[in-house]
């Protein structure tokens, strides 16, 4: 029978369990309640994942007060497994080694890991190999009931890891030994441990002074190694035997040798030449100088694509560097709890997207202790550095250089110390021409390059093996004879015209078609129109479905013209908390009921062959060529839009001739974008495109369909065709899709969609390659002292052009208030609020947390939508209670819900003016408050506290 005290505080939880509903985050909490039963674990999770947080939180706080045990656990006992924690944590470089796949599966039978531990495990042994499946292992595994050492004992030795069961203290008699004895041997196990981690630190500590420690590592046995030290393999957490000199190619070391010493520059080399072999090379250089003059050297390299951070991981700097260097990665998937602060000063070389540097460049600029500064670094790496362009990332980073060395170069003059800062080497295939149609536009063009990254030279080299032209191969196609799938849709846009009284001006279906009706719906919402508003919303997706069966099957873009209506029609009719349903307008009726009666008609044409567009003939055909002439085919066809992706994916598996053949396609996409399109499954993440890739380069998977997102920067040696499918962008985009055909003969093919242009968009693209070679060769040959006259000339103006916005930006918001700002629904053209109700969490995301706001919109769950963070993740859409205009997303920010707005879906109010085109936050002159999360959870517990009182 439980005790009064228990009896007090079960009473206590049952008084709170409105508030802990909402405030339980149900998976973490799950992992440190351990008198939980394991399948009453699982049942909680499970209905987390259904049903949500707070019916999970609701399950689990039943499960709380019907098994919490009458007595705490003896602290004898918590002391024993503490020292058993200890334990596993200094032995896990050793523990590391075990064979993952089979313990594993030994710890899930004897219940000591339960299922969803498991699937984590298994995805991690898959993804990034058995090592890193071996530490998500320990980590479940130290979280287990009471006895779990001992059955972790057990386990070792029947899967006979006879080494790693007596280094945890197993006796080699089958396990048979006196509990007291197997407590004091632990103990002296620990002491021993930890002297000897101690011992070692001190040791590699003393490396440079002392050349011995290569003679330490070979005495040493290879399981007693040190722990590991923030994630980083062994070799580069304790430093070791110095590799041998990695060695460049003649051409690779002429364009690094001014970076050897010491200056800026750009290495421009062709996709496949090793840039990043020569930024490894430079990075050891620079290192081992500072080394040798007693400075510490700090090395950052930036990419701009979470794949390519574990790309340069893996392939390049911790396999070069790890013996004598910490190299470390962080992106925004990156598991590590350290701050990024900590992950700099503990390693050498860190590998990193730009927006997470850039982020904490910003802290520091704020004074706040966890930010980073430029003068922390000795060598900044640029990869892809044609991106330092406005707007950018990268740019806002070299922003911030270029003010610092003008501050320098003022303190000089003034006869003040300069701070430091980091030597810049920027890497690309392409600089790119931009707009530029003359070699001297291209020149100026490629100098503001070279201001922006402020190098002293751009080096560039074409090496022999690379100068050998791809197979190259434009496919055209010819108008339709027939397209009476295409008919009906043109049809139906026609008579939604006649119902909106609208009269285009350009072809259905064509760009110039979309650009008109997107401005119709902007003119239409900022009017009050709402019929045109709705008809336009319709007009703007049947052109999409157009152009989709003019690229993919016309069964993909019915599908997509129907989960449209589905999801409209799903809005009006959902009843929202009210038990109400949203008024269905006579102009949503009739745009309803146009598609319910061509329906029929579509799915009957869609399942028609013979009407299928010519661009998947002509693809069909490009892909039997490539598998059926070549003996280990291996290719990426490129498309233009996520949807496209995923359905040309679809159709190449499901097509019984290129399974004859041994095509084994799988497709990449990216999560950006603003298209009307989305995803039909949920975005991949990362570590899932890393784990694609490498199936990619196993040849588990040989036929890859992908988004721009696998364009730049990632390295498929064996991929031997490309195709480049209804999308060519810019000179820069041609040479990186060119370049991931990395094998000798590879092929490179452009199939046209229609109203696609790229035929005529492949030849200017090759005109202005021509145009960038000839720029960057008079570049070359310019005088030193003219060139740095160009290139100051191109960072004045940059810097004067920044001075301006800056004024422009403070002049525009001097006296614009939030109180002068009006929000209505882009939908209804219902008040929502003022923008004194807006506030700004993390200087991101516009939030309405008032009373008044909250009886306006409607929640509507979307899993799809989901994203979690460290402090927030979306949970939900949230929508207009009156006509079910979307307006946002519900974020949950650190245990509260918080509507998070978007400003494309609002008609804005400036001064009794609305405001045109408002789609981005920063297009509104007005500063909003930051959100206070203090005053606002305390203004929620009083608010409870007064519902309970009642």
């Amino acid at each position: 029978m439980a005790s009064g005290t228990d009896e007090t505080r079960e009473n206590l939880i049952e008084d709170l369990r409105a508030r802990l509903k909402v405030c339980i985050v149900v998976d973490r909490l799950l992992d440190q309640l351990q008198f939980i039963p394991v399948d009453t674990k699982e049942l909680i999770r499970q209905r987390a994942r259904t049903d949500g947080n707070i019916v999970a939180a609701d399950l689990l706080i039943d499960a709380v007060i019907r098994k919490h045990p009458d007595k705490r656990p003896d602290p004898a006992e918590e002391e024993d497994n503490d020292q058993y924690v200890r334990l596993i944590e200094l032995l896990s470089p050793s523990l590391v080694e075990m064979k993952t796949q089979e313990v594993y599966v030994h710890c899930l039978s004897k219940e000591l890991i339960t299922r969803e531990d498991s699937e984590i495990i298994r995805t991690d042994i898959a993804n990034r190999g058995p090592r890193s499946g071996a530490r998500e292992l320990l980590r479940c595994i130290v979280r287990g009931q009471h006895g779990w050492f001992s059955q972790f004992l057990d386990i070792l030795r029947e899967t006979e890891h006879h080494e790693l069961y007596e280094l945890t203290g197993g006796s080699p008699d089958s396990g048979k030994q006196d509990v007291n004895n197997k407590k004091i041997l632990i103990k002296i196990l620990l002491r021993f441990w930890s002297m000897f981690y101690f011992t070692v630190v001190v040791f590699t500590s003393f490396s440079d002074l002392y050349r011995g420690a290569d003679v330490l590592s070979k005495e040493l046995p290879n399981s007693h190694k040190p722990p590991l030290t923030d994630g980083a393999e062994p070799a580069a957490a304790a430093g070791g035997p110095e590799s041998a000199d990695i060695s460049l190619r003649d051409y690779q070391m002429d364009v690094a040798r001014p970076a050897l010493e010491g200056k800026n520059i750009i290495v421009c080399l062709p996709t496949g030449s090793g840039k990043t072999r020569v930024a490894v090379y430079i990075t050891k250089k620079h290192l081992d100088s500072r080394r040798a003059e007693g400075m510490s050297g700090k090395v950052v390299v930036l990419v701009n694509k979470i794949p390519l951070v574990e790309q340069h991981y893996s392939a390049e700097f911790l396999p070069l560097l790890k013996s004598t260097y910490k190299v470390e990665r962080v992106s925004g998937d990156c598991q590590l709890k350290i701050s990024f602060t900590e992950i700099i000063k503990k390693n050498d070389v860190v590998i990193c997207t730009a927006q997470i540097l850039e982020n904490s460049l910003e802290l520091s600029n704020k004074g706040e202790d966890e930010g980073v500064n430029l003068s922390d670094l000795s060598l900044l790496v640029i990869d892809e550095c044609h991106h330092t362009q406005k707007g950018d990332v990268y740019n806002s980073i070299m922003m911030r250089y270029l003010r610092k060395k003008h501050t320098n170069i003022r303190k000089k003059k003034e006869g003040k110390e300069p701070v430091p800062l980091p030597q810049i080497l920027s890497l690309t295939a392409s600089p790119g021409v931009g707009k530029a149609t003359k070699t001297k536009q291209a020149e100026e063009y490629i100098l503001q390059i070279c201001a922006n990254l402020d190098a002293s030279r751009i080096m560039t080299a074409t090496p022999e093996s690379l100068k050998k032209e791809q197979r190259k191969l434009v496919l055209k196609i010819e108008d339709r004879k027939e397209d009476p799938f295409g008919d009906v849709i043109k049809n139906i846009m026609n008579s939604i015209h006649t119902h909106a009284q609208l009269t285009p001006s350009c072809d259905l279906g064509s760009q110039n078609y979309e650009q008109w009706i997107v401005e119709t719906e902007r003119k239409a919402a900022m009017e009050e129109d709402h019929k045109v508003q709705a008809c336009a919303e319709h007009l703007r997706h049947y052109n999409e479905g157009l152009n989709l069966s003019n690229t993919i099957r016309m069964c993909d873009a019915l599908v997509f013209l129907n989960e449209f209506h589905v999801e409209e029609i799903r809005k009006k009719t959902t009843p929202n908390d009210d038990g109400q349903t949203i008024q269905i307008t006579e102009t949503e009726r009739f745009l309803f009921h146009l598609f319910k009666e061509n329906k029929e008609e579509l799915e009957k044409l869609a399942k028609n062959q013979q009407y299928e567009n010519d661009s998947l003939c002509n693809l069909r055909h490009s892909i039997l060529r490539e598998f059926s002439t070549r003996e280990k085919a291996r290719g990426i066809i490129f498309t233009k839009t996520r949807r496209s992706t995923i359905a040309l994916s679809q159709w190449i598996q499901e097509n019984p001739k290129f399974a004859d053949i041994g095509v084994k396609a799988s497709y990449i996409i990216g999560g950006g974008g603003q298209s009307v399109v989305k995803p039909m499954t949920s975005v991949i993440k990362s570590h899932d495109v890393s784990a694609m890739l490498k199936k990619f380069d196993k040849g588990d998977i040989n036929l890859l369909v992908a988004t721009s997102v696998l364009e730049e920067g990632l390295d498929i040696p064996d991929c031997n065709f490309v195709i480049r499918y209804g999308l060519v962008t810019n000179e820069i985009s041609m040479i990186q899709a060119k370049g991931r055909g990395r094998a000798d003969d590879s092929s490179y093919t452009v199939v046209e969609v229609k109203n696609s242009c790229v035929t005529e968009k492949e030849h200017v693209n090759e005109h202005r390659l021509i145009l960038m070679e000839k720029a960057i060769k008079n570049i070359k040959a310019l005088d030193p002292k003219e060139y740095d006259r160009q290139v100051y000339f191109q960072a004045q103006a940059l810097m004067e052009e920044k001075v301006k916005k800056i004024k422009k930006k403070q002049k525009s918001m001097k006296n614009e208030k939030p109180s002068q700002v009006m929000f209505s629904c882009r939908g209804c053209s219902t008040q929502v609020c003022t923008g004194e109700d807006i506030q700004v969490i993390e200087n991101a995301h516009k939030v309405n947390v008032t009373t008044q706001f909250s009886e306006l919109y409607v929640k509507r769950e979307n899993t799809s939508l989901q994203e979690r963070r460290l402090d927030f993740e979306s949970i939900a859409f949230i929508a207009c209670k009156t006509c079910g205009r979307s307006w946002g997303t519900m974020m949950n920010y650190r245990s509260i819900e918080c509507p998070c707005l978007l400003v494309k879906n609002f008609v804005v109010t400036l001064n009794g003016k609305k405001i045109p085109n408002c789609t981005r936050w920063a297009d509104l002159p007005v500063k909003f408050p930051s959100f206070d999360y203090s005053e606002y959870a305390m203004r929620l517990a009083e608010g409870s506290d007064d519902e309970d009182t009642e």
